[in-house]
């Protein structure tokens, strides 16, 4: 066997090891460890996803026992391509945001911060790649607590308050999809994902066990969606967002909610079956709670004077928008809510780590009113921030406008009376993220009398500078040469099943 084949494996053990390792090192050594980890880690993925285009996918079994005793790892060109984005954001979000953790952390906690990277590095991986369900279960949960402790571990009032919303929401999800997993071992008696599908498919042919099926459809749909945010079950959002350290605050808002999506589309496509989705009528709900999501998170951003926190509402419509494309039943409808998960990803993490740069020449103040002429202090920061807005209104050559081009192409297939929601749902979900996010980048640089005796540039950290280029170059590249991601997400899903 090729070792390339072993990579999955191996970053996945790696990632924890290097967790526990960074508990016990100091903060600067636990940093730097993270950051060589997370590159190595993009690394041996990106030599996946070359060898799975030329070679196909492969399934990895783990240990001497086949299925349905053991356990297995699955690997086709979707997984790759999301595990290498998945890696780059990391790096770019924990690069970017380095040098205020050592500001806003007790030096004590410097290396559980990186401890926590490392397990949430190692959870994100595992949830791409992983075939079995309780596995999947497991990694869920050390995602879970790694993205509370994240919240948390700035140690103050707010990220307090945000951490314990954060789990409570988080617990109702992770009991419902335990439930969910129970029923469905005790109705097929598999744990591998390809197992139970086969058996879901023979119970739905003779019609056995159809309600326990149901049951079980509706609790784990329920548990990823309040997991992941989904409107109505959002409140736990803004603060999460909000009050965290940069750099968590761009891997929560780009990464943690994607890695539950992701296994949601597992259990759509590899353990039901989207014949079995559509046919119990799933589809339907998320549309409803995807639209409402789309209007609602844009009205609720409108009206917020925090930056961060308007930045953070945008999330809530953004997640609406990938249900939303779920919910059409299409196939373009699933390629444009996988490629908006990178789309967003790119956009919402630059714009945490631009809003701090503003922040910072603006007082440390995060309202609109002391952020007048902010981009002109901090010239970089401007530029990102706007690139990152343009972005999210859907301005052509940017990754947002891509998006909701493919979300326009899936409305258009799907069936007449989603399409004109789902048009209409677009259009006014653009005029609103147009009114938030193009105001805030003309009070950026609209100068005013305090900005006159301010320096004309103040210059970012480095490492935030690069990072905040790079997330520039990506958000132009999935823009710009998004027919090559495209290509890759349909072939990826004709597999996926």
């Amino acid at each position: 066997m090729e070792i390339v084949k072993s990579f999955p494996l191996f970053n996945i053990v790696i990632c924890l090891i290097c967790g526990v390792l960074s508990s016990v090192l100091k903060p600067k050594q636990a940093k730097g460890l993270s950051l060589v980890l997370t590159g190595a880690a993009g690394a041996m993925n990106a030599a996946v996803l070359a060898w799975v285009a030329r070679e196909g996918q492969y399934t990895y079994m783990m240990g001497h026992f086949p299925a349905p005793w053991g356990n297995e790892i699955r690997v086709g060109l979707l997984e790759a391509v999301l595990a290498v984005f998945f890696c780059s954001i990391m790096f770019l979000s924990v690069l970017g945001g380095e040098h205020y953790i050592s500001l806003d952390i007790e030096e004590s906690k410097g290396n559980l911060y990186f401890t926590m990277i490392n397990l949430m590095l190692t959870s994100l991986l595992a949830l791409i790649y992983t075939n079995d369900l309780f596995t999947a279960y497991v990694f869920v949960e050390i995602n879970t607590i790694a993205a509370g402790a994240l919240i948390m571990i700035r140690n103050n009032g707010h990220t307090l308050v945000a951490a314990a919303k954060y789990m409570i929401m988080s617990l109702i999800g992770s009991g419902l999809l335990l439930i969910g997993i129970t029923i469905l071992y005790d109705v097929t008696g598999h744990l591998l994902m390809v197992n139970i599908h086969s058996q879901v498919a023979a119970l739905a042919a003779s019609g056995e066990y159809q309600l326990p099926l149901t049951v079980t459809l509706g609790l784990m749909s329920a548990g990823l969606a309040i997991k992941s945010a989904l409107f109505p079950f959002h409140t736990w959002l803004p603060d999460a967002y909000s009050y965290s350290v940069p750099s968590s605050a761009a891997i929560l808002s780009s990464l943690v909610s994607k890695g539950y999506i992701f296994l949601l589309f597992k259990l759509f496509y590899r353990v039901f079956g989207f014949d079995f989705i559509v046919d119990h009528k799933t589809p339907n709900l998320l549309f409803f709670f995807g639209v409402a999501g789309m209007i609602a998170g844009s009205v609720m951003a409108i009206y917020q004077r925090d930056m961060r926190r308007m930045i953070a509402f945008s999330s809530v419509a953004q997640i609406g928008y990938i249900y939303m494309g779920i919910g059409l039943s299409v196939p373009m409808g699933t390629i444009a809510a996988v490629f908006h998960i990178m789309s967003h990803a790119a956009s919402k993490s630059m714009l945490f780590l631009a809003a701090k740069g503003l922040s910072d020449v603006s007082g440390d103040s995060k309202d609109f009113s002391d952020l007048r002429g902010s981009g002109c202090r901090s010239r970089l920061a401007g530029a990102a921030f706007s690139v990152g807005a343009f972005s999210m209104v859907g301005i052509p050559l940017l990754a947002g406008f891509t998006s909701k081009v493919y979300f326009a192409e899936a409305a258009l297939s799907a069936s007449r009376g989603k399409m004109g929601i789902a048009m209409v749902a677009l259009a006014i979900s653009t005029i609103l993220n147009a009114v938030y996010f193009i105001r805030a980048v003309i009070t950026i640089y609209t100068p005013n009398e305090e900005a006159a005796s301010m320096p004309e540039n103040c210059h970012l950290p480095k490492t935030m500078a690069a990072a905040l280029v790079c997330f520039i170059v990506l958000n132009v590249f999935l823009g710009t040469w998004s027919n090559v991601i495209e290509d890759a997400i349909r072939i990826g899903l004709s597999t996926f099943s």
